[in-house]
């Protein structure tokens, strides 16, 4: 007995060992999936920032994989959380806008925990519904605020009083690692506030950045000339568009709440403020300049915090031992418009509004200091989660595993070309409906509700400055884009959907008119 006995004790302790070495290094990979909410990747120091430096996220550059040609395919924060769970274009997971995402649908959380994994969703979830596929979860309401944050779980809320938002979402992931079961790999979903609109930092990193001077992006007086309608109708500029909450001015005193809301809301024509000790009133171009540094001093503050929850995150799998065989993946939601073309915000098909960051590190698997330009969509997260842990990729995903290109080869039948659309027209900052193909040199936008085009040359015009639609000597290439467009859009089955969508305005369906215009 006393041997049988001896033999159970070695038999469990093997046992023990052997999950420890599955989720340290020998099994299965954890996976650590950090999003923030309209990061752009050109605030990053990894993609060669002007206006900040972010060490902690450059750690995951230099110890892991920075990919460079990462989109989304609809530039706006709820479609592309439901992209990114489903792996699934906007018209297939009926995410087109802010309508409220179906919980009954297959995600990749609801994948990986029928296969084994312990799953956890923290922060800012923002699809109206309650999270499905995760042991546990504590999400914000909706948009969520910045400071005295609630969170929701599925029992009750909680009100984190004389908290910072970043700080808590950091504190409530660091603390579902450290209580997370030890037999089973773990999927967390770590999504951000920050650095979304209305970026109110807190104290300490508004003061690191009061004061500097941010330097202006070179397209920032972009006159639009050769662009389409749509640029021109946009409400989403740093000059005449930020209102009185975003440049945090004072209100004056005595409003009522719905004055005060009011007051808020306006957009100012000049500002009288205190520069270099003396008191001034800025109007024109000098008032411009002033909302941009205003702007970027609190995005990039909020940036700040983020990049340090990044790293409080890689120490802690650092220290746990887990980090050989955990993948730590960053990115945003989409991109986000840094003064670029004059604007804030996202929506447009134009590069600063698309690019995501994707920053991954997996010793275990990952060579330090990989780049690739391979192209990427928001769709192929979900299958490249459910590739490195070894379960099978459902038909109905859209997208593909990256992890032949994270193991260093890109497959030579990897895309060329991506499709995007975007959809709420005219929506928030009156951005109006367009949907697009982008190569890897050229990229053509439909604004079809305007019945307008535009087509660039990336690499001869990588601001997009100069509309080429219907200029001599491009017939050809507006041509071959054309059919290219038409391939995507049979490819994602985006066909049947637009044929039969009531259109304002009166415009016919695009589908047919895709090569006659």
């Amino acid at each position: 007995m006393k041997l049988i006995a001896a033999a159970l004790v070695v038999l469990v302790a093997a046992s023990q060992t052997s999950a420890t070495a599955q989720s340290r290094g020998s099994g299965r990979p954890n996976i650590i999936f950090i999003m923030t909410d309209d990061h752009a990747a050109h605030a990053i120091g990894a993609y060669g920032s002007r206006v900040n430096q972010t060490p902690h996220l450059d750690r995951l550059a230099t110890e892991g994989a920075l990919f460079s040609s990462v989109f989304a395919t609809n530039s706006i924060c709820t479609p592309s959380r439901a992209a990114i769970l489903t792996g699934q274009y906007s018209h297939i997971n009926g995410v087109t806008m802010f309508n409220r995402f179906d919980s009954s649908r297959m995600t990749v959380a609801r994948l990986l925990q029928q296969g084994g994994y312990y799953t956890g969703m923290i922060g800012k979830w923002h699809l109206g519904s309650d999270p499905m596929g995760f042991d546990q979860w504590e999400i914000l309401p909706g948009q969520g605020v910045y400071k005295n944050p609630v969170f929701y779980t599925a029992t009750g809320e909680k009100t984190y009083t004389g908290r910072y938002v970043t700080d808590v979402i950091t504190d409530l992931a660091v603390d579902f690692l450290d209580r997370r079961p030890r037999d089973k790999p773990f999927f967390l979903m770590m999504h951000h506030k920050a650095p979304h609109r209305p970026w109110d930092p807190d104290d300490v990193h508004a003061s690191h950045f009061a004061g500097r001077r941010i330097p202006e992006p070179p397209t920032f007086w972009d006159s639009y000339a050769t662009r389409t309608d749509a640029l021109h109708e946009n409400e989403q500029r740093v000059v005449a568009d930020l209102t009185n909450r975003d440049l945090k001015l004072t209100p004056p005193d005595g409003l009522s709440p719905a004055e005060l809301t009011r007051w808020f809301a306006i957009t100012p024509d000049s500002v009288t403020t205190v520069i270099d000790g003396r008191t001034v009133t800025l109007t024109g171009e000098a008032l411009g300049r002033w909302k941009y540094q205003r702007y970027m001093q609190d995005y990039l503050a909020t940036v700040q915090s983020v990049d340090e929850s990044v790293g409080r995150v890689l120490d802690y799998v650092d220290k746990s031992g887990l980090s050989r065989n955990t993948m730590v993946i960053y990115t945003s939601d989409q991109g986000f418009f840094l003064g670029d073309h004059g604007l804030f915000d996202k929506r447009f098909m134009y590069e600063e509004s698309i690019r995501m960051p994707f920053l991954v590190r997996w010793p275990a698997r990952i060579k330090p200091g990989t780049k690739s330009q391979a192209m990427a969509l928001n769709i192929d997260f979900a299958p490249t989660f459910l590739a490195a842990a070894g379960l099978p990729i459902p038909a109905d995903m859209q997208g593909r595993s990256l992890l032949p290109i994270l193991r260093g080869t890109t497959p030579a039948n990897w895309r060329t070309a991506m499709y995007y659309r975007y959809y709420h027209d005219p929506g928030n900052h009156n951005t109006r409906a367009h949907y697009g193909v982008r190569t890897a040199t050229h990229k053509l936008i439909y604004f079809w509700t305007k019945d307008q085009w535009e087509l660039f040359d990336l690499v001869r015009d990588p601001f997009e400055l100069h509309n080429l639609y219907g200029q001599p000597g491009q017939a050809a290439l507006t041509e071959s884009l054309k059919t290219e467009l038409a391939r995507l859009k049979r490819e994602v089955n985006d066909l049947d959907q637009l044929a039969n969508q009531q259109l304002p305005n009166g415009v016919d369906g695009p589908v047919a008119r895709l090569r006659g215009k």
